[in-house]
């Protein structure tokens, strides 16, 4: 029997579920149409201009479009831009607007009235991202942007400073979304609560910290491929239940819809030690997985002063001296892919899984013998920095380095505290994933460009090499996306074999939902995209 606490917390989670498909109720709502899921980080804005987390992104993501979008197979398609030209020297973008795409119906376009996005609608929205009274974090998207204007109503034209074959990619982001300029200007910093898209739903409701909840776009301009209007749901009830246990009890009780991820708090009561359903969720789950752009890692400040750090063979043998398969079966139930390749992970271009490390302790133990020579110094030490949340890989990986001979201090902090401290070389060795911005290899190797060292770019351990340096910058004039591939695993191979980084595993996306939803695809930016599911018991 539950203990009366425990029941007065599954009501208190209960509530807003219950609120949600109540008030869609009174809408004529049918709750069956009504997609259910829990958001346990706070959703910061819905204005587009300031998507840069997943919460955010999820949501503004129902409720925006932009000129191109990406399908599941990362190929970039059309949205409101239908076609599309490249100029020659891949400088030049011009972009042929639909004439069929309408804002969210609001009362400043006129009563119960709407109007069509027109060019100068996408040069007020891209103007916004480098304006710096909005402050908008995906300015840098506009970085290699020279300028950009409405030819007339229906062509958009974007210019380069230099080319940039991964520029379309980023223009899939939600920071790149359209927006109209007199319900933002009305608004202003209110819009983030206020938002009024194109997307395949509208917003209608939102509490914050309690309940969000979007309804069908009935004007949306997109169709599926027997011609039917998109969307097919009637609404989608996001919850914000604070951690993921209190969430996958809400999922196991059927009053959600979908969890994502997989989470320490559940994991084994979900998944068998080799990645499948336990039997008792075969019948009500349905389990997708796929490959993730992420790639978790331990990363060695190159400038540090600590010795250590500084010998290649110590590097090396972190590197070779844990069974990152074991790990994986042991910490994740198989969800993840051992890292035996580089820095790019495995689903992009560019991926080669022969070039990275090979678990081989005796070897390991050998390179630190040969430190110890060299050095004079008979106890090499690490401190390897963590939060909470991979502490135990961090206890893995020092327990089996120990046997190696090499002593490993696992300090745990605080996640801003470790964000700080990475960006401003506080740290000699630290944990760190990197989740593609775009998919394009490129976003994984600018980590290790000299003019990109942290704070002011993404190069958190200060490696700097020429070669890579002057390969880095060869890759803007490749437009043969297979000599670009090439390119991209032979400086991804250079990266390794001095080795900065100790790659751990490239993620995978991991969606659990009810049987009843259908259509809820994967890919490996781990988009949300709910345009194309039903609900269908």
């Amino acid at each position: 029997m539950l203990s009366m606490k425990i029941r007065i917390k599954i009501f208190q989670w209960l509530l807003p579920v219950l609120f949600l498909v109540l008030g869609c109720s009174r809408h004529s709502t049918d709750p069956k149409s009504v997609f259910r899921y829990n958001e346990h980080k706070n959703i910061g804005s819905l204005d587009p201009a300031f998507s840069k987390d997943l919460a955010d992104i999820w949501a503004t993501n129902q409720l925006f479009n932009g000129l191109v979008q990406m399908d599941d197979e990362m190929q970039v398609k059309p949205c409101i831009a239908k076609t599309w030209e490249i100029s020659e020297d891949a400088l030049t973008y011009s972009f042929l607007l639909r004439k069929d795409v309408y804002f969210h119906k609001h009362e400043l376009f006129g009563v119960d009235s709407t109007r069509a996005v027109v060019a100068s609608d996408f040069e007020y929205s891209l103007g916004r991202l480098i304006d710096d009274q909005v402050a908008s974090p995906g300015r840098w998207v506009m970085g290699k942007v020279k300028d950009f204007e409405a030819e007339n109503d229906s062509v958009f034209t974007i210019r380069l400073k230099q080319p940039f074959p991964a520029f379309l990619g980023l223009l899939t982001m939600k920071y790149c979304s359209v927006v109209p300029a007199e319900v933002v200007d009305f608004y202003k910093s209110g819009f983030r609560s206020n938002p009024i898209g194109t997307g395949p739903f509208y917003f209608k409701r939102w509490e914050e910290n309690i309940k969000l909840v979007f309804r069908r776009n009935r004007d949306y301009f997109e169709k599926d491929e027997s011609g039917n209007a998109l969307p097919y749901l009637e609404a989608v009830a996001i919850t914000f239940l604070p951690d993921k246990q209190s969430e996958f009890l809400q999922f196991a009780q059927d009053n959600i819809d979908f969890v994502s991820g997989l989470d320490a708090s559940y994991k084994d009561e979900i998944l068998t030690a080799d990645g499948q359903l336990q039997s008792r969720y075969k019948e009500e789950v349905n389990m997708i997985r796929g490959p993730y752009l992420n790639t978790e890692y331990l990363a060695f400040f190159m400038d540090s002063e600590v010795p250590e750090i500084h010998s290649d063979k110590l590097r090396k043998a972190v590197n070779i001296g844990f069974d990152r398969g074991k790990m994986m079966t042991y910490l994740r139930n198989g969800i993840g892919i051992p890292a035996t390749g580089g820095f790019i992970p495995k689903g992009l271009p560019g991926y080669d899984a022969s070039i990275g490390f090979q678990y081989d302790p005796d070897q390991a133990k050998s390179l630190v013998e040969q430190f110890k020579i060299e050095s004079g110094n008979n106890s090499p030490k690490l401190i390897l920095t963590t939060t909470s949340n991979y502490l135990s890989f961090c206890e893995f990986i020092q327990r089996e380095l120990q046997k190696t001979g090499l002593e490993v201090t696992v300090d745990v902090i605080p996640a801003s505290s470790l964000k700080d401290s990475k960006a401003n070389g506080k740290l000699d060795m630290f944990r760190a994933s990197w989740v593609a911005d775009y998919p394009d290899a490129e976003n994984y190797l600018s980590l290790y460009y000299s003019k990109n060292f942290a704070p002011n770019g993404p190069n958190y351990t200060h490696f700097s090499n020429e070669q890579f340096d002057r390969w880095y910058e060869d890759t803007f004039l490749l437009n043969d996306p297979e000599k670009r591939s090439q390119l991209y695993t032979r400086m991804d191979s250079l990266v390794m074999k001095e080795a900065p980084i100790v790659p751990l595993f490239y993620d995978e996306v991991v969606r659990f939902t009810r049987k009843d939803v259908k259509g809820l695809g994967i890919n490996p930016t781990n988009l949300l995209d709910l345009k194309r599911v039903r609900k269908q018991p």
